[in-house]
């Protein structure tokens, strides 16, 4: 009994995983279009002092951009918002199977790979480099410079 509780339990912790509650009031709420599609009226059209429009033609240009940029974005995303979901799901899916699947498996694998690699070659330098560095400071310590200025 005890089994069959908390197996219904993790089916609904899956099930909320996927159908949570959506805040339909801040629909950015981690601010990812903050600056890039904040367009208002004022921000493509204005006219500069001394030359002005008809006041009626201001006020109408401003109802009509904002109502049309209202209205286009709420038809577009109305037609083509579920299908663009479907496909930005699948792509993010598919980038996450092959995070999870190729590529952090590859990179572990040449890091294992590598580090056998590194050791050879530390061992190389060790044996063959570091003796003959040695020897050239050797040679090179009794070598003096002396500046002198000359008038």
């Amino acid at each position: 009994m005890a089994e069959e509780h908390s197996e219904l339990q993790e089916r609904i912790i899956i099930k909320d995983q996927h159908t949570k509650e959506i805040d339909l009031v801040n629909r950015d709420p981690k601010h990812i279009n903050e600056d890039v599609v904040k367009v208002d009226f004022e921000d493509v059209i204005a006219e500069p002092v001394g030359t002005y429009s008809f006041d009626g033609v201001w006020k109408t240009s401003y109802t009509t951009f904002t109502v049309s940029k209202y209205w286009c974005y709420r038809l577009l995303s109305a037609v083509l918002g579920i299908p663009l979901a479907v496909v930005w799901g699948f792509l993010f899916a598919l980038i996450s199977f092959c995070h999870i699947w190729a590529v952090v498996p590859c990179i572990k694998s040449y890091l294992i790979e590598i580090q056998c690699v590194s050791r050879i070659y530390s061992l190389c330098i060790h044996t063959f480099c570091d003796p003959l560095f040695e020897a050239l400071s050797k040679i090179c310590s009794n070598i003096r410079v002396a500046v002198r200025k000359e008038i």
